[in-house]
């Protein structure tokens, strides 16, 4: 009888895990369907320069639990708890750099709605720098607040990953914000510590974290 006892015990816990299973990939098979469908309506492209207001679409407001910091020569998360409630510097500094890229024979991608709603802007900048590789600058990217998380992040830094290999550079730049999420988005999209820093913006900012991305 014990052993029967044991036999059915490992059998209910058996399917009881397979049960479990079966619940999360369905719902990550939900989260994947609902951010497909979330996505559909979407169109990426290129931002023409008479496009350039549609920035005011955008609501970039970022609230920031932890960033990371240099403490005593390491590298670690802070809890700063602060609330960007508008854009960084202010509006006027990316929208005016977004026309002087655009002039410059650089590219912004832009995330448009149905109705031709800008959701999200990546700029890149076109002039190669660097001695160990050829870079270019990913300049600003941002995702207006209430569509983050949907992937359109991801689908932007791709179209500038494509544009650079058309460019025939090796890597692009980016001086990311330190804050904990923005870090681990872009890492988790590929990005890591850039081999050779950028002296001119790392002293813009040096708070900001120098990653590279191979093309």
């Amino acid at each position: 009888m014990a052993t029967y006892k044991v036999e059915d015990d490992l059998i209910r816990k058996v399917w009881f895990l397979f049960l479990e299973r079966c619940q999360i990939l369905t719902f990550e098979k939900g989260l994947k369907l609902d951010r497909g469908a979330k996505m559909k309506n979407i169109d990426f492209r290129e931002v023409r320069i008479d496009e350039c207001g549609k920035m005011k679409d955008i609501d970039p407001q970022h609230y920031i639990k932890n960033a990371w910091r240099l403490v005593d020569g390491k590298r670690q998360l802070v809890e700063i708890d602060y609330h960007e409630k508008s854009w960084p510097d202010g509006f006027e500094r990316y929208y005016n750099e977004l026309i002087e890229i655009i002039k410059a024979d650089g590219v912004a991608f832009g995330a448009f709605d149905s109705e031709e709603k800008l959701l999200g802007i990546a700029t890149l900048k076109k002039q190669h720098f660097g001695k160990s590789a050829k870079y270019v600058l990913l300049d600003s990217m941002f995702v207006t607040y209430e569509k983050r998380g949907l992937g359109l992040g991801k689908a932007l830094f791709n179209l500038c990953v494509e544009k650079s290999r058309d460019w025939n550079v090796d890597k692009i730049y980016i001086c990311a914000g330190s804050a904990e999420d923005t870090i681990a988005f872009y890492k988790g999209i590929g990005c890591v510590d850039a081999l050779e820093i950028n002296e001119k913006l790392y002293t813009d900012d040096p708070r900001d974290m120098q990653l590279e991305y191979i093309v």
